[in-house]
Parts: structure tokens; C-alpha cells; sequence
């Protein structure tokens, strides 16, 4: 016998089906909202770390944000191109180049932010204040966990 359409399949209730499911969602929320301005969420990792950080080096700064070094160079070109950062010499290595954030920079981060937060309430519209954190930590708690058995950085998750 055939499930009529209100029933689902069992797998449909398992927790990795609708993580999966939930994250593709919030990948096309983020991204689309990103790309309406221009963005990528490298931009808003990049933009962001440089706020809470201050200057840093391409490779501490890719290590803050975990972005890859291979994304890392065009990212850091991108915003540069837009007056978003600043590259300079290292006082300390003339070899290597500190990135700093400019206002424009500071600027197109609150715009990204909006961006993101804006995305943040469309994924989560059903769920009440405290259900939201409920999620936020119980998803913390399962990143967290499989972070520290498989030494994966954290913030892979905003391309």
C-alpha cells in the first residue's frame, strides 16, 4: 500500500535528513541575501573578523575566519577593489601584508549584517525567541562536539 501525501517516509524524520534539508534552506537564505548586495559570506567573515580582531596578517586572518589560504588571497583582492580593506607592510616582516578594515569596510559590514540577520529571522519565522535559542544551542553543542573529534575549524559554514 501506498503513503498518501500528508504521510511522510520515515527517513523524512530522521535528524540528519532534516539538518540537511534545514541547512540547504539557510545556504540559499544567506547566499541570496548576500548576493541582493553584492556579497559573498567570505566578505561578511572576512569584514567581521577584522572588526572583533583588528588587523591581522592573510594567514591569521584566514586561520580567525576559516577561510582557506586558496580563498583567502581573492577575497582579500575583492575587498580591497572595493575599498573595503587595506593591505600594508608589516612593520614587523616587510615580507608579509597587514589587512586592516577601512569606514567603507565598517560601513558595508552593518549592511552585511542587516543582510544576515534579515536572513536569520526568514529561516527561523516559525520558532518562538525561546525556541530559537533552544535550537542555537543545541546545534552549537552538536557542531561543537564533531569540531573537537575531527578537528575541523569552526566557521566553515558561511561561504
Amino acid at each position: 500500500m501506498e503513503n498518501s501525501s500528508e504521510e511522510s517516509a520515515r527517513w523524512q524524520g530522521l535528524p540528519t535528513w532534516l539538518l540537511t534539508q534545514t541547512a540547504n534552506h539557510a545556504h540559499r537564505l544567506v547566499t541570496d541575501g548576500f548576493s541582493a548586495v553584492h556579497a559573498r559570506g567570505y566578505h561578511y567573515r572576512v569584514l567581521a573578523t577584522l572588526e572583533e580582531f583588528g588587523p591581522a596578517s592573510q594567514a591569521a586572518l584566514g586561520r580567525r575566519s576559516g577561510i582557506h589560504v586558496s580563498e583567502m588571497v581573492a577575497t582579500i583582492n575583492e575587498l580591497a577593489e572595493g575599498g573595503l580593506v587595506e593591505r600594508a607592510p608589516d612593520p614587523a616582516d616587510r615580507r608579509r601584508n597587514i589587512v586592516s578594515l577601512t569606514t567603507a569596510g565598517k560601513r558595508r559590514l552593518r549592511r552585511l549584517a542587516k543582510q544576515l540577520a534579515d536572513r536569520q529571522d526568514e529561516l527561523l519565522a516559525p520558532l518562538s525567541p525561546e525556541e530559537r535559542q533552544r535550537l542555537t544551542d543545541l546545534l552549537s553543542k552538536l557542531l561543537e562536539h564533531h569540531n573537537r573529534r575531527t578537528g575541523a575549524p569552526d566557521g566553515a559554514w558561511l561561504n
